[in-house]
C-alpha cells in the first residue's frame, strides 16, 4: 500500500509539472502575440483561490494534475466578436506558434533536464576504466570467426597494451570497416586473433554487440530491480532482489549479455540458476517473441537489473550540451519509432502504458537513492508529452496545427460545422483509447490479471 501511494502521489506531482509547463508555454507566446488570456489556472476543476491581473485570472483550482489555459474566442463553439484580443482574430502563423509553444516548452525542459544531470551528474560505469575482459561471445558472429572466447582478458588491442574498455571503444572507433588485431589472455595463455569491425549505418551507433561480444560491466551477479507483470519472467517465479548467477550454466555480467544471449537462443526456453535470500533456485523460462530494431524478432523474459556499478565524473560546460543533446536526440528517436511501429502494426497497442504504469514506474523510480533518476526520468516524460502532443490528431495541438495550414492552403476559414464534428469524433476517439489503455494497466497487476472478465 506504501509503493502504490507513493507511485500515485510522485506520478501526479511529475506529470502535474509537465503538463503546467506545457501550458505555460501556450500562455507566453499567447501573452505576446496579444492574445487575451481569461484564465490561467494550477489544477483543474473548482476555483479554490487566485487573484485576477488584468483580463487574466490567475487560479489555483482544486484538482493538482497540471493545468489549463483559457484564451478568449480559442474554442470552436464560441462566439466571437471579431474582438482584436481574441484567438480567432490574429493570424494563422501566430496562432501556429501559440499550438507549437506547449510542446516546444517540454522539449525545451527535457533538454535543460538532461543537460543539468550531465554536467551535475555524469555517471560512467566502473568497466570502462576496468582491465577489458569478455564476458559473452555469439556463436558465429564476427567476434567468435575473429577467435574470441567467453572470459577472454584483452591485453593489447590495436597495439596498445593493457587496454581498458575506453581505450578499445576509442580506437574501434577508427577502425570501423577494418580488421583490428588484439591479444588476449586465456587461462594465463596468450593468443593472437583479429576481429573485423563492420561499421553501422550511422558510425556513432557502432557497439560491440554489433560483432558479437559484450564486456564484463561488473564482477557480481546480477540482481533483478524490477519484474514486468504478466511477462514470462513473472510467470516463472522471477522476483525482485534475485540474483542471476548463471544462464544455461553460462555466468553473464550484465544486461547487455542477456539480451544477446536470449537474442541467439532464439525464444528456446532457459534455465536461470538464481540466489534468493542466499538459497540457490533454478527456474526455466521461455523468453517471449517482441519487435526489435529493425524489425527483427527480439526475445524478452521481462525484467530490469540493477544500474551496472559507476562513479562521477565531471563533464565541461561544452560536454555535458553534447551529451544531453545526444541523449535528447536518441529518445526523441525511440518515441517515434515506437508510433511508426504502432501506425504500421509492428507492435501491439497492448504494449503501451498509461497511468497505471506511469505510476509504477514513477514509483520504482523515486525509491532509487539520489535525484538524478527523477529528473532523468522527467525529461523522458517531457520529451514523450510534446511529441504525443504534436501528433496530427484534432484536439491536440499537432491537430490545431494541421487545420491551420490546411485553412492557409485554402485560404478560407474551414466549415465550423464540420469541424465540431472532427473534435467531437476525436474526443470520443481519445476517451476510447484512453479507457483501453487503463484496462491494459490494470490487466499487468497480478491480483487483477487473475480475474475473469
Amino acid at each position: 500500500m506504501t509503493f502504490a501511494l507513493v507511485s500515485l502521489v510522485s506520478m501526479l506531482i511529475m506529470l502535474g509539472v509537465l503538463v503546467l509547463v506545457h501550458e505555460f508555454g501556450h500562455f507566453a507566446v499567447a501573452k505576446l502575440c496579444g492574445v487575451r488570456i481569461e484564465t490561467f489556472s494550477v489544477g483543474f476543476g473548482k476555483r479554490l483561490f487566485g487573484f485576477r491581473r488584468g483580463d487574466t485570472d490567475y487560479r489555483i483550482s482544486v484538482l493538482p494534475l497540471g493545468g489549463y489555459v483559457k484564451m478568449a474566442g480559442e474554442l470552436p463553439i464560441e462566439n466571437t466578436t471579431g474582438d482584436p484580443g481574441e484567438y480567432a482574430s490574429h493570424p494563422r502563423w501566430q496562432r501556429v506558434l501559440i499550438a507549437c509553444a506547449g510542446p516546444a516548452a517540454n522539449f525545451l525542459l527535457a533538454l535543460l533536464l538532461l543537460f543539468v544531470v550531465s554536467l551535475a551528474h555524469n555517471e560512467v560505469p566502473n568497466y570502462l576504466s576496468s582491465p577489458a575482459v569478455v564476458d559473452y561471445v555469439v556463436p558465429n558472429s564476427a567476434a567468435a570467426r575473429g577467435g574470441l572466447q567467453h572470459g577472454d582478458r584483452i591485453v593489447r588491442f590495436d597495439g596498445v597494451e593493457n587496454p581498458t574498455w575506453e581505450l578499445i571503444f576509442e580506437h574501434s572507433a577508427i577502425n570501423l570497416n577494418h580488421s583490428v588485431s588484439m591479444r588476449v589472455d586465456r587461462d594465463g595463455q596468450q593468443k593472437d586473433v583479429s576481429v573485423f569491425l563492420k561499421s553501422p549505418a550511422d558510425p556513432d551507433d557502432f557497439s560491440f554487440q554489433d560483432v558479437g561480444l559484450t564486456p564484463v560491466e561488473q564482477s557480481t551477479p546480477l540482481t533483478v530491480a524490477m519484474v514486468e507483470p504478466n511477462m514470462p519472467g513473472a510467470k516463472a517465479g522471477l522476483k525482485s532482489g534475485d540474483k542471476i548467477v548463471s544462464v544455461d550454466g553460462t555466468q553473464l555480467h550484465s544486461l547487455p549479455s542477456m539480451i544477446l544471449y536470449l537474442q541467439h537462443n532464439g525464444g528456446r526456453p532457459v534455465t536461470l540458476s538464481i540466489l534468493r535470500d542466499g538459497k540457490p533456485i533454478n527456474l526455466t523460462v521461455t523468453p517471449a517473441k517482441v519487435a526489435g530494431a529493425n524489425d527483427q524478432p527480439a526475445y524478452m523474459i521481462g525484467f530490469s537489473t540493477q544500474p551496472t556499478p559507476s562513479h562521477m565524473e565531471r563533464l565541461s560546460l561544452s560536454q555535458a550540451i553534447s551529451k544531453s543533446g545526444r541523449e535528447f536526440a536518441q529518445e526523441s528517436t525511440l518515441v517515434l519509432d515506437i508510433f511508426r511501429r504502432l501506425a504500421t502494426h509492428r507492435m501491439s497497442i497492448r504494449a503501451l502504458s498509461g497511468p497505471v504504469g506511469i505510476a509504477r514506474e514513477t514509483g520504482y523510480i523515486v525509491a532509487l537513492p539520489g535525484w538524478s533518476p527523477v529528473m532523468s526520468e522527467a525529461a523522458s516524460i517531457s520529451l514523450q508529452l510534446g511529441i504525443l502532443n504534436l501528433l496530427p490528431i484534432p484536439i491536440l495541438d499537432g491537430g490545431v496545427i494541421l487545420f491551420l495550414l490546411i485553412e492557409s492552403v485554402m485560404r478560407r476559414d474551414m466549415n465550423e460545422r464540420l469541424k465540431e464534428r472532427v473534435y467531437q469524433t476525436a474526443f470520443v476517439f481519445l476517451v476510447l483509447l484512453m479507457a483501453f489503455v487503463l484496462f491494459n494497466d490494470l490487466s499487468k497487476i497480478p491480483s487483477l490479471s487473475r480475474l475473469k472478465l
